[in-house]
């Protein structure tokens, strides 16, 4: 989710539409990329958005916090401590993440049963969440920890368990052809049933 800081004493990007022409620190290709597009894409005109490619996560916390961005997009630790140091959400975001299965010798069992934990693990979070924050520590990078309390942070990221349907790959597929997200991509490309465990 975007976040901005203070600028000349005057607070702005209150407003989602203050975000035009303003660039947003994302990591390239990554879900903060794609899900920064997609909500800029629904406030402002193609030709506001503005994106900075900032690397991975804890990169794009640095570039905010340090000013090397005027705005970033956000999720889990790096944005509870962003908003730590003062700086407000203007326009939420979200994305949608799949697991990757590189192993043919992982049986659909086996997959069965880590997704079956995760489940039991993010119901026992959503119970219990104070429970669970001092764990946020772990994740908060060095230079920052002492500077901030993780009993104030969220849960983080949240696991969500939906299937991921043919008709969600298709427009998936449409929206990234349509921005030409990834051009080196080969004309034939891998059909729902071969990228999809059902």
């Amino acid at each position: 989710m975007p976040l901005g800081h203070e600028r000349r004493r005057e607070r702005w990007g209150r407003a989602p539409e203050d975000l035009a022409g303003v660039p947003v620190g994302v990591g390239y290709h990554s879900g903060s990329h794609f899900a920064t597009l997609q909500a800029l894409e629904a406030v402002l005109d193609p030709g506001q958005v503005s994106l900075s490619f900032q690397g991975p996560p804890n990169e794009r916390l640095d570039a905010l916090l340090d000013r090397q961005v005027p705005a970033g997009t956000m999720w889990g630790v790096p944005l509870y401590v962003a908003e730590a140091f003062g700086f407000r959400k203007v326009l939420d975001a979200t994305f949608m993440i799949g697991f990757l299965v590189s192993r043919s010798d992982v049986s659909k069992s086996d997959i069965d049963k880590y997704l079956a934990a995760l489940r039991r693990a993010q119901q026992e979070i959503d119970l219990r969440p104070e429970a669970y924050k001092h764990y946020h520590s772990r994740a908060v990078p060095e230079r920052y920890r002492d500077q901030v309390d993780v009993r104030a942070f969220g849960t983080g990221e949240r696991i969500v368990f939906l299937p991921y349907t043919r008709e969600i790959f298709a427009e998936t597929r449409e929206w990234a052809q349509e921005r030409d997200l990834f051009p080196e991509m080969p004309a034939s490309l891998a059909s729902y049933d071969e990228a999809a465990l059902a």
